[in-house]
């Protein structure tokens, strides 16, 4: 009889880590959910309180006033104070606001508030769930995941709720009584959900912004000899592993200063950021209301198809993100980009035949563009940020990503002087002008992947 058998697989393979990662995803989920829920609504606000065109565009930016400090501000108290308290913080804002959504049906002028804290909630949950995310995806809470998995995982669960956040309200909207109201409970349902799953999830990050594993790695490099020191090295990023070969090449935080992280964040991943949601704020908030004027009684529906479509097709594209970052280290980048521009062309031939099949196609290329420009983004703050850093860094992305959610009321004001079409179009101008940048500067150096110095390769 032997005591080592039952720790087996019957494959003779060592049992499978606990995926704790896949708990802390459903908390990117609720983030996207609650960013989406009010776009399929736009069409409701409209025919039932009879709010303006300008006043729902608006409202559908303000979110980003809330969102860029709740990014700016969770992601640096994520690394100080741990992941966990910033979550369950968020997810409690993000509930309050829902609240004050549904209390805005009778009561429009508390939409602003309940906007204001999406925001909020959305932003602190972006940064400190991508940083949980990605820690939990690494040793030693995870040792099979290959490197870039936490960026994919990250972008994965987070279009997961923008793409059925939307279709949800929008199809309780079309149905169910009081539709203004029953339209965001399943949010409410969720971000329960999510708390509870992240209440089993170990956290990675100890007050004063030293990872967790990386704490007890010291305790244990002093304590055991070198070849146990392997065994128990708690993860890739730790200094303290550095004399034991690691499974997958790592960073090592002290080669990866501070400084030296801004001219390539500056560069290369800055300029593509706010076409991450320039793409689906025109396809989610633009597009709908210019070419549903003959789908009388549906157009509700309709913004719930189109909300689920173009987040939809960004998690159909994530296998191709994997396959162009493995070619070159900004091929994602220049597909997403160029999805992008053909995804506006599309979406001025709809606007101007009022074609609201093709303004659909228009938004799953745009979805496609999305989906390929945020998988490059996040997998290069994952390569370039140090462990103490990675919050904060995921956090500007992030900030810069939601600027694009802007873009709908500046179409809405221009197009008082200009035909809609062509304020489309004239957007392909910076879209293209952006892709030409960083085709430039990503093919002028070397810069195949792996070539970063003092980084691992993120796929």
């Amino acid at each position: 009889m032997t005591t080592t058998a039952p720790a087996r697989l019957p494959t003779g393979r060592p049992p499978l880590p606990p995926r704790h990662w896949l708990r802390t995803g459903w908390v990117m989920t609720a983030s996207g959910w609650s960013a989406n829920q009010f776009s399929a609504l736009l069409g409701a606000y409209h025919s039932g309180p009879g709010l303006t065109a300008a006043t729902t565009s608006a409202l559908f930016g303000v979110y980003v006033l809330g969102l860029i400090p709740g990014l700016l501000l969770g992601g640096p108290l994520a690394d100080r104070r741990g992941r966990r308290p910033v979550v369950f913080t968020a997810l409690a804002i993000s509930a309050l606001a829902t609240a004050l959504l549904m209390a805005g049906a009778t009561a429009t002028g508390l939409l602003w508030p309940g906007r204001f804290l999406t925001g909020i909630g959305a932003g602190a949950l972006l940064s400190a769930g991508s940083a949980w995310i990605k820690e939990l995806s690494s040793p030693p809470y995870d040792t099979v995941s290959a490197a870039g998995a936490a960026a994919r995982r990250s972008g994965l669960f987070l279009s997961a709720g923008f793409a059925t956040g939307g279709l949800a309200a929008a199809l309780t909207a079309q149905w169910a009584p009081a539709p203004l109201i029953t339209a965001y409970l399943p949010h409410l349902a969720l971000s329960a959900a999510a708390a509870l799953l992240a209440a089993r999830t170990p956290e990675t990050a100890t007050p004063g912004g030293q990872l967790a594993a990386t704490t007890t790695a010291g305790r244990m490099t002093g304590a055991t000899s070198a070849g146990r020191a392997t065994a128990a090295s708690p993860t890739d990023d730790s200094a303290t592993a550095a004399p034991v070969p690691a499974p997958v090449p790592a960073p090592v935080p002290a080669l990866a200063p501070a400084p030296a992280l801004a001219p390539a964040f500056r560069r290369l991943v800055a300029p593509v950021a706010p076409w991450v949601f320039v793409a689906p704020s025109i396809a989610l908030a633009t597009l709908p209301g210019l070419v549903d004027a003959g789908l009388t009684g549906w157009q509700t529906v309709y913004a719930g198809i189109v909300t689920a479509v173009t987040p939809g097709t960004g998690l159909l594209v994530a296998p191709l993100a994997r396959r162009l970052a493995a070619r070159h280290r900004i091929a994602t980048a220049v597909a997403g980009l160029a999805a992008v521009i053909l995804g506006l062309l599309l979406a001025a031939f709809a606007v101007a035949c009022i074609r609201p099949d093709a303004a659909l196609l228009a938004a799953a290329v745009l979805g496609a563009g999305y989906g390929l420009c945020v998988a490059y983004g996040l997998t290069e703050v994952a390569a370039l940020a140090p462990p103490d850093r990675l919050a904060r860094l995921t956090a500007r992305f992030w900030a810069l990503c939601y600027l694009g959610f802007c873009t709908p009321y500046a179409i809405t004001l221009l197009t008082g002087w200009f035909a809609p079409a062509t304020v489309l179009l004239a957007a392909v101008v910076p879209a293209a002008a952006t892709l030409a940048l960083i085709t430039h500067r990503g093919t002028r150096r070397g810069t195949r992947r792996g070539t970063r110095r003092g980084t691992r390769s993120p796929v």
